[in-house]
């Protein structure tokens, strides 16, 4: 067995997806999330929308294997409008969903601008992926930017563990920060680990219990959504 890895992954990304719509205006930026089974990915969803919904057009498109439930979720706590958060049941592999054959994702984030751009568009759609693992990583003809959310409960040892989703995401987020005394994580260790491992990508904490946890996360999708507008005019 050999364990002198070199930490080199396979690139995300295949292709890009056109910034323009077939009747050449802006389409919405696409943010993926992904992480663990139970990190908060939907819990994280769910702040964001809260966060940004007063002031940006959004809208959700969440992936399960064989149910609806984080799509169900987001509509019993009444984060968006129902018309604004739609599902995808993968059928297999979330991994499949995301990176490989993207199709039925795509076509539900493009059936949700068509849909909602009467009402004067959409500025973000959000696309979180189904429980997974490490590995997780998007398409780059799905979405523009990739969040990747750990929790201190899974143990402080996974960003030097890294994979792909710590190591290429855009933004690391690592969540449940109020939990750290309670089952013996060090943050501190984990925020060298994960410089570590990323160099200069970013790395936030949250702790969606607390007033202006999911602030760190907003602050960076405003600054993902300011260079997209400059980069994509209208």
């Amino acid at each position: 067995m050999h364990l002198d890895h070199d930490h080199t992954y396979p690139e995300r990304h295949t292709y890009s997806t056109p910034a323009n719509r077939p009747d050449g205006t802006r389409r919405a930026l696409r943010i993926g999330l992904g992480g663990p089974v139970g990190s908060g990915k939907t819990a994280t969803v769910a702040a964001l929308c809260r966060a940004l919904r007063d002031k940006l057009s959004i809208a959700v498109v969440t992936n399960d294997i064989y149910t609806r439930e984080d799509a169900e979720f987001l509509l019993r706590n009444a984060v968006l409008p129902p018309e604004r958060i739609t599902a995808v049941e993968t059928g297999a592999c979330p991994h499949t969903a995301i990176r490989d054959d993207i199709s039925a994702n795509l076509e539900a984030v493009e059936d949700l601008e068509d849909a909602l751009g009467p009402l004067g568009g959409l500025d973000i759609v959000l696309i979180e992926s189904g429980g997974d693992n490490l590995t997780a990583t998007f398409s780059k003809g799905l979405v523009d930017a990739q969040v990747f959310v750990i929790d201190v409960a899974g143990g402080d040892d996974i960003p030097r563990k890294g994979g792909p989703g710590v190591t290429t995401s855009d933004l690391l987020v690592i969540n449940k920060t109020d939990l750290a005394p309670y089952v013996g994580s060090d943050l501190a260790a984990m925020g060298r680990d994960a410089k570590v491992q990323r160099g200069d990508l970013p790395v936030v904490f949250t702790s969606l219990v607390t007033e202006g946890g999911i602030a760190p996360v907003v602050d960076w999708i405003h600054s993902q959504l300011a260079a997209w507008t400059a980069a994509v005019p209208a």
